[in-house]
């Protein structure tokens, strides 16, 4: 496997989503392979799709206040959650699209003054971008996914997590072949898509 980084200018908010990717490929690879695997961040289709909550006057200047805001956007946007007082880092464990997550996705990092939430409709996103990257660089193979970054409960440091995935099987099934020691494998099933969201994120950067 081969990653390779793409840079873009920096997204702002309401950009369209395919220029981007599409100027992206064809001025850094020309001709994108068959096979190819296409790795967006959550956080440029956010954007694209406006949606960044602003800080108010008082979020800027008063901690206590901001973090009451983000708390109230985290219980807006989470299928379910833990209050902050029931972590010892005030954070607010959630499930949100059947994905476990801290904050339910609501981050403040490459925001500006501005909460970040979570993209919407990321099924039918990937499904429009996949069709166009078959049409423009007229190939019949390719994936995408999207990624995010997540923390592990009892592990310090973040890695990447797939939100979304296209145009490839996300589980490898090794259920019912043989170990090296003749043993059948039962529960056995390889995340693909969670594994290429964990390469992609490394060769990306956070702060990219």
């Amino acid at each position: 496997m081969q990653i390779q980084a793409l840079q873009t200018p920096l997204v702002k908010l309401h950009d369209q989503l395919w220029p981007i990717i599409q100027t992206a490929i064809a001025s850094q690879l020309g001709q994108l392979p068959e096979k190819s695997v296409i790795a967006i961040s959550s956080k440029i289709i956010s954007y694209a799709q406006g949606r960044l909550v602003p800080k108010t006057a008082a979020d800027l200047t008063d901690a206590v206040v901001c973090k009451a805001h983000k708390n109230q956007l985290i219980r807006q946007e989470a299928d379910w959650y833990l209050d902050p007082n029931q972590s010892r880092y005030q954070l607010m464990f959630t499930i949100k699209n059947d994905t476990l997550a801290v904050n339910a996705g609501v981050d403040e990092s490459n925001a500006g003054d501005n909460f970040v939430l979570w993209p919407e409709n990321l099924p039918m996103v990937l499904a429009d971008l996949w069709l166009k990257l078959r049409t423009e660089f007229k190939i019949k193979a390719v994936g995408l996914v999207v990624t995010d970054s997540k923390t592990y409960p009892l592990r310090w440091g973040v890695t990447a997590t797939c939100l979304a995935h296209c145009g490839f099987l996300a589980l490898n099934d090794c259920r019912g072949q043989t170990d090296l020691f003749g043993r059948k494998m039962e529960m056995e099933q390889v995340n693909l898509a969670e594994a290429i969201a964990v390469a992609a994120a490394l060769e990306m950067g956070e702060v990219a």
